[in-house]
């Protein structure tokens, strides 16, 4: 009889908690096949009357909501959070249809700026300080967060 120690089960030393990870992944990969060749034969809504009328896709939005997210990542490190989630903010809000660019500019450092100082002040994470948070710190009479 085995002790609570060495179990008489061999399976017991073979699954482990390293195992769930690959199972989850091979799950989530087989669900990302079917719905890769569900979506490559029209998709399960295409029989929809809505879907059907829909107009074509807006590449040029498609496009400047990419372009926004990887403005984002090359930015956040060099220029902070403000200033790359304020470029990302007036790409996406031209995505959507803005054309009032210096409307979508101010409104979006207003923002970025508050939700970056809430997240350093209120919060107490740094989610990435620039030239920007620099000077509005200066401006306010703060240290510069480390």
């Amino acid at each position: 009889m085995a002790d609570e120690h060495h179990p008489g089960l061999p399976i017991y030393a073979q699954v482990g908690p390293k195992a769930v990870p690959y199972v989850v992944g091979a799950g989530l990969l087989a669900l990302g096949a079917a719905l890769l060749a569900t979506a490559l034969r029209g998709g399960w809504s295409h029989t929809l009357e809505e879907v059907q009328e829909a107009p074509p896709t807006n590449w040029r939005a498609l496009g400047l909501l990419l372009a926004g997210l990887a403005t984002n990542l090359v930015l956040i490190g060099p220029f902070g959070f403000s200033a790359a989630a304020t470029v990302q903010f007036v790409l996406v809000a031209a995505a959507f249809g803005s054309r009032r660019l210096l409307r979508d500019l101010a409104l979006a450092l207003v923002l970025t700026l508050v939700v970056w100082f809430g997240f350093v002040q209120v919060l107490g994470v740094n989610i990435g300080a620039g030239l920007l948070e620099g000077l509005v710190l200066r401006a306010l009479g703060l240290d510069a967060i480390e």
